[in-house]
């Protein structure tokens, strides 16, 4: 099992050397040298155990979907069947940086072939200097992702033809519909307040020039 918070695009992780990797960890592909997210996951995936081995790691939402050889990369992780959920996190949470991030669960054997999308960005505690999770918003997400079913506005479980057709892009809006409607505004209620606050102010003018004559200034 592992569980991991790797720095987010990491310039220089070592690419020049990767091809020649005897682990054969870039067998899916080399990551750009210029950010090392893919760099980590792929290390990581090959330390799991085949039938046992899971892992939840935090990533930068450019992971998500950035192409060229980010994009080779992922289309391989979904179709051989090791992406499990990807959950989405609030901005602030992370010291040192204000951009939200998200959680990616791999396994290495599955219980079936379809990927969970959780979109908790919405849901936190708002402080001064950086957002939390409280144990209700953590407890959701567990319990979302243990039940593994759609939650309106929340949650969705997706077909991997489904991403397939999304150029296996992940971005989380594409497969968790946040959507809210607004209120259809009333226009002729909207009217009438507009004509009682005019009769309001006209009221409150008469009032004033009544006070600045008393007060000798309407001479």
């Amino acid at each position: 099992m592992v569980v991991a918070n790797p720095p987010f695009s990491l310039d220089k992780w070592g690419q020049a050397s990767a091809g020649d990797d005897k682990y054969g960890r870039f067998r899916r592909g080399i990551p750009p040298r210029t950010k090392g997210d893919y760099a980590f996951i792929l290390h990581m995936i090959e330390t799991l155990k085949p039938k046992t081995g899971r892992m939840g790691v935090v990533v930068p939402h450019g992971v998500l979907f950035r192409g060229a050889s980010e994009g080779k990369i992922r289309r391989k992780l979904i179709e051989e069947n090791l992406l499990d959920a990807v959950i989405g996190l609030p901005e602030k949470l992370f010291y040192g940086t204000g951009i939200p991030a998200a959680i990616l669960i791999f396994k290495k054997k599955k219980r079936d072939g379809k990927v969970l999308f959780i979109d908790a960005s919405r849901e936190y505690q708002d402080d001064k200097n950086q957002n939390h999770l409280t144990e209700e918003h953590i407890n959701k997400i567990v319990d979302t992702y243990a039940a593994r079913n759609n939650v309106d506005k929340y949650a969705y479980i997706v077909d991997p033809a489904e991403i397939k057709e999304n150029d296996f892009n992940l971005n989380i809006p594409r497969y968790v519909d946040t959507f809210e409607e607004e209120e259809e505004i009333d226009l002729m209620v909207v009217r009438e307040e507009r004509e009682k606050l005019k009769e309001d102010l006209a009221k409150l003018e008469v009032e004033m020039e009544g006070y600045l004559k008393e007060l000798g200034y309407g001479a």
